[in-house]
């Protein structure tokens, strides 16, 4: 019921401002039942797998480039295994783990792969997880993002990786992360988005402040990474300051 109100307030913004906060890079529906509106379930999450799935496209402009943000495939996560085995790929990401292979959030690409659907559809069909690959412009597999969500807080935790290393430090990684915060304070209707970045992850934390974050806290030892405890910050954005904050972000990019 809450999920549901929060819904109908996030609707009824988007028509007031006609969509100018919120460009119209997911489709939200609403299905009429008797006197109220209910919001359809199997559209707060596009990762189910009988929902009817579009893309979340982020369109880009001058600086941020267009991506897409899509259900994964199994050549996906494939991929996903290979850029993870690159050292350099891994060592801005979770490291390897005692067995020297390395480590990822959520799911073992390697384990999923061999696994069958039961494995894999109780990975990419989680309510409380929602997986997406990230697809560049030009429709090639370049990342993956996922928002873990806590329902009673109406939260969730981003994590982002752009795997194809020719393609980092060209604003791939900002588009993506707009994406899933259009995606979270849209259709799903959270109250606050945050991040924990390892003190090793210079770039994400340049990235996150950018799009708009703000430092809420400082763990000590929370991320093992190569037999070392290195600290994290923890960085939050809230739904009532992303529309302006994203607003700014765009008239900075186009200018």
């Amino acid at each position: 019921a809450d999920k549901l109100q929060a819904g109908k307030r996030v609707i009824l913004a988007l028509e007031k401002c006609k969509l100018r906060t919120y460009p119209p890079v997911v489709i939200i529906k609403i299905i009429p039942e008797g006197d109220t509106f209910e919001l359809s379930r199997r559209h707060l999450n596009p990762a189910r797998k009988h929902s009817s799935i579009w893309p979340i496209k982020n369109r880009g402009c001058n600086m941020f480039p267009e991506v897409t943000l899509v259900t994964p495939t199994r050549e996906d996560i494939q991929r996903m295994a290979d850029w993870l085995d690159d050292s350099e790929v891994n060592a801005v990401w979770y490291g390897v783990g005692d067995d020297g292979k390395a480590l990822h959030t959520s799911y073992t690409p390697e384990v999923i792969l061999a696994g069958g659907s039961e494995e894999w559809d109780q990975t990419f069909t989680d309510e409380n997880r929602t997986i997406f690959s990230v697809y560049s412009g030009d429709g090639e597999h370049i990342g993956e993002g996922q928002l873990a969500i806590e329902w009673p807080l109406l939260e969730a935790r981003i994590d982002l990786l752009i795997g194809r290393k020719d393609l980092w430090h060209h604003h791939y990684g900002t588009s993506a992360l707009i994406g899933l915060l259009d995606h979270a304070f849209g259709p799903l209707a959270l109250h606050r988005v945050w991040v924990d970045l390892p003190e090793y992850n210079e770039h994400g934390m340049v990235m996150a402040q950018h799009v708009g974050f703000v430092m809420e806290g400082h763990l000590r030892k929370t991320h093992r990474k190569d037999d070392e405890w290195y600290d994290s910050t923890v960085l939050g954005l809230l739904s009532d300051e992303y529309p302006r904050r994203r607003a700014k972000l765009m008239e900075t990019a186009v200018t």
